[in-house]
């Protein structure tokens, strides 16, 4: 009889230690999800700072780098007074650019050097002006009588330079999928601003191929997508009968979207007032390829891509009432996101349970 509580603390010690296990396990799993509660949400807070408050100036001001207070849009005296231009670094149809210095901060000097094409000068600088925000590369000033524009400079440029950019050894830390993907969301987020402006809905016409739309947009040099021409950017007015068309001339391509293209067969000569007006729905036909480029071919690259692949999908349709919003994108991309974090974070926690 005496040995009769040994026995019974050897028959309930086996039970007790997996209930305590379980425990520690549920414990842990509450715990990684709360840090990635916290990370998640100071992610999409970075994402979603207010839209119209680049560096927390008032309308007509910037400030960047160090500097702590904001200053007025440099007019067209402080641009011929104070601006130094350095060299050219780019040129297109519209503008020439050069890489420039202001009180010994690179800057950036766009200028007119089509004057057949002022009017769309003068419309990019409307939208760069109106539009400023996270999403927009910065403003510091602009001279209309001499057609000029002095924006803030990236030295990253283009997203045309990724791929180059993060083979770069100070940058081979960034080559993820998971970066890659948050840049890729970076870049729908530029779209859905676009189609929600404070102007309404606006189309982005530059971007018949991938290499165009790659021009368009810089990369922070802490790898965030700002849109930086807005040069060809009409307006959708729906309730006014008002659609678009990007150009008159004929689009030709998978890349753009089927109703961008002459719908009435090669027999028929394109003709600029018999092609059909089209909507905003074009910029979500291109967002599969445009996030294709994004992802590259890193590692877990191809799970985001099986992830993404409905959604995808739907923004394929022909029909482009049948395609997503861009804020609908946006909320699966960040869907996809937040579950393979977890996965990482948490990796086979499901089949431990």
């Amino acid at each position: 009889m005496e040995k009769k509580p040994h026995f019974v603390r050897r028959e309930f010690l086996p039970r007790e230690v997996p209930s305590i296990s379980l425990a520690l396990l549920l414990a842990a799993v509450l715990l990684l999800n709360a840090l990635l509660y916290l990370y998640l949400n100071k992610f999409y807070s970075s994402l979603g700072r207010v839209e119209t408050d680049p560096g927390l100036c008032p309308f007509g001001h910037f400030k960047f780098g160090t500097v702590k207070n904001c200053s007025p849009w440099l007019s067209c005296e402080a641009i011929n007074r104070e601006v130094r231009k350095l060299k050219c670094v780019g040129e297109g149809a519209v503008k020439k650019v050069f890489l420039s210095e202001w009180k010994e901060k690179k800057v950036v000097l766009s200028q007119l050097t089509n004057s057949e094409l002022k009017e769309d000068f003068l419309h990019g600088l409307k939208m760069l002006k109106a539009l400023q925000s996270k999403h927009v590369v910065r403003l510091l000033g602009y001279c209309e009588q001499q057609f000029t524009i002095l924006t803030e400079y990236h030295p990253l440029g283009s997203l045309r330079g990724l791929n180059e950019t993060l083979h770069i050894p100070k940058y081979k830390g960034m080559n993820t999928w998971h970066r890659r993907l948050m840049l890729a969301i970076d870049y729908v987020s530029v779209i859905r601003y676009l189609h929600s402006s404070p102007l309404g809905t606006l189309v982005m016409c530059d971007s018949n191929d991938l290499d165009k739309v790659l021009s368009q947009y810089l990369l922070t040099s802490d790898f965030h997508v700002l849109v930086n021409d807005l040069d060809a950017l009409p307006l959708v007015n729906r309730s006014a009968g008002r659609l678009v068309k990007c150009g008159h001339r004929e689009l030709r391509g998978e890349f753009v979207a089927p109703e961008q293209r002459w719908p009435y067969g090669e027999d028929v000569p394109f003709e600029d007032d018999l092609m059909p007006p089209y909507d905003e729905k074009t910029d979500i036909w291109k967002i599969p390829d445009v996030s294709n480029f994004f992802l590259g071919h890193v590692e877990g690259s191809d799970i985001v891509r099986l992830h993404l692949f409905d959604i995808h999908a739907a923004c394929k349709k022909k029909d482009p009432a049948e395609r997503p919003s861009a804020q609908e994108v946006l909320d699966i991309y960040r869907k996809v996101l937040t579950l393979l974090i977890r996965e990482a974070a948490m990796p086979g926690t499901r089949e431990m349970l």
